[in-house]
């Protein structure tokens, strides 16, 4: 390492791109400690991780900090360039941490109003 070379720049490479593996990340963990996390479940903030919390690193802050906004898990993934797998074992973390909420997608469609179900019958019958 030359010594002008930033610190920062010795974990990225050019060709492979970030040298942190996910499992780093998430300490070898493949499941959430706690929650399940579809790729459409809506993850939101509800208190910012202090500097120094035990075990948590720099992607638990960028996390908290992009789900300010309401955010799906496949966006989070997204933003902070991480496969799917590792950004729920991180927001397993962040749920047991009571650093986020997770809610349910809103379904477009009341299932209990019946003129959804006369659309879906008069679009058969336009076949």
């Amino acid at each position: 390492m030359h010594s002008s070379e930033d610190p920062d720049e010795r974990w990225l490479d050019e060709h492979a791109g970030r040298l942190v593996r996910p499992y780093v990340i998430t300490g070898g963990r493949i499941v959430p400690v706690r929650g399940e996390f579809d790729l459409i479940s809506l993850i939101l903030a509800t208190r910012p991780v202090p500097a120094d919390e035990p075990g948590f690193g720099p992607e638990h802050v960028a996390i908290v900090e992009l789900c300010e906004d309401l955010l799906s898990v496949a966006e989070i993934a997204a933003q902070v360039d991480l496969p799917v797998g590792t950004v729920r074992v991180v927001l397993g973390d962040l749920l047991h941490g009571g650093f986020i909420t997770v809610r349910a997608p809103e379904p477009e469609v009341n299932m209990s109003d019946e003129r959804m179900y006369e659309a879906v019958l008069d679009g058969l019958r336009a076949l």
